[in-house]
This record gives structure tokens, sequence and C-alpha cells, in this order.
């Protein structure tokens, strides 16, 4: 009885070490002949790889350029306002989004990273690489620049002026509205009256 289950257990032994070899120690050891899978799932499948070729063209090339006015999913850009801040040359007047507690915050986040070290947090534009030679750029809080419409703002941001480079690639859509939205909230708070600040809070104040 016991010579039989020990003949069991070496056959056993036997079989998993057979098994490791055909799918862990043959892989990747060079050969001429395909490796053995014993579990294929979607190692082997009929497709077209980069680059590769292919009877199927007429250039027999795999790689083929999209149709033309094809859209990738999720990359259609049909109201051209929000994505790229004006109309026909016609600068939108005010930020597409609606202006949450939570919007001004994630502009802050993206403002403080990405525009204060030229700008500085406040806006003043007396950020830290001015000290490194860099033209100081304008202040948010000049009247001209106020007077600016947030879809301008939106602009230059996307696309840069002068010394400054655009951040297209670097900022998504929603979140340069988000630092236009926090820029608009920098300038009131610099520039506020007396009469911006609700009557129950202004004896606060004094």
């Amino acid at each position: 009885m016991r010579v039989r289950t020990w003949a069991r257990a070496i056959l056993l032994l036997f079989v998993l070490a057979g098994t490791a070899w055909v799918t862990g120690c043959s892989r990747g050891q060079p050969r001429d002949r395909r490796p053995t899978v014993i579990v294929p799932d979607m190692e082997f499948q009929k497709k077209f790889k980069a680059q590769g070729y292919t009877e199927l063209f007429e250039d027999h090339r795999m790689m083929r350029n999209p149709p033309v006015g094809t859209v990738a999913r999720g990359t259609l850009k049909e109201d051209i306002a929000y994505f790229e801040g004006h109309v026909d040359s016609v600068m939108l007047a005010h930020n597409p989004r609606h202006i949450t507690e939570e919007l001004l915050y994630r502009g802050q986040d993206r403002f403080n990273i990405f525009c204060a070290p030229c700008h500085d947090r406040r806006g003043t534009g007396r950020g830290i690489v001015v000290g490194y030679g860099l033209v100081p750029p304008p202040s948010f809080h000049q009247e001209n620049v106020r007077e600016f419409a947030d879809g301008h703002i939106f602009g230059v941001i996307t696309n840069g002026v002068r010394s400054m480079e655009g951040y297209r690639a670097q900022i998504p859509t929603g979140d340069r509205w988000a630092i236009v939205a926090y820029i608009r909230a920098l300038q009131r708070s610099q520039n506020a009256l007396l009469a911006d600040v609700p009557a129950e809070e202004r004896e606060k104040l004094r």
C-alpha cells in the first residue's frame, strides 16, 4: 500500500516538474521551433502589427492612415468657444464653466504650479524666476489686464504670448478655465471695494 502511495507521489512529482519545464523553463530560450504553449489564450491571434507586411493592401503596409474626416473617440471638439476661448476671433467674455468653490480651489492649485513661478501667488508679476533674469510679466491687477475678456486670458494660457510659452499640452482645457476663474478671484481680492463686502461683515473691517 505504501509502495503504491510513494509511486503515485513520485509520478505526480515528475508530472509537475515536466509541466513547469514545458511552461516555464523552455520559454525564452533560443530555438528554431515555435515553443510549446499549454494554454494559448490570446498568444496566437490574427492581427496586424505596426510596420508589418500584408498582401491585403496595394502598398503592402500594415500601418494605415485614418480615413479623412474621422476623429478618435473622446477627441471631438465641437464647442470651439470652450476649447479655444473665442469664436471667429471674438473672445469669450465670460468663463463657460460654472464657478464653484471647488473650481476655484482647482484653479488655485494649477495656478500655483504653472503660473506662480513667473506671476507669483498674488499675480503681481514678481515670481521667483524674475530674480534669475526673466523679463517680469505684467501684473494681473493692472487696469488694462483686468479688462481682458475671460477668453483672452484663456487664449494666453493656451497659446502663450511674447516670451511666455503656451500650456495647451500641459494643462487640460477644464483646468485652464479653472485658472482663469482663479485669476479673476485674485483680481477681485486685490481691487475690492468696501461696497463689495456684505453689510454684516463691514463692521469687522473697521
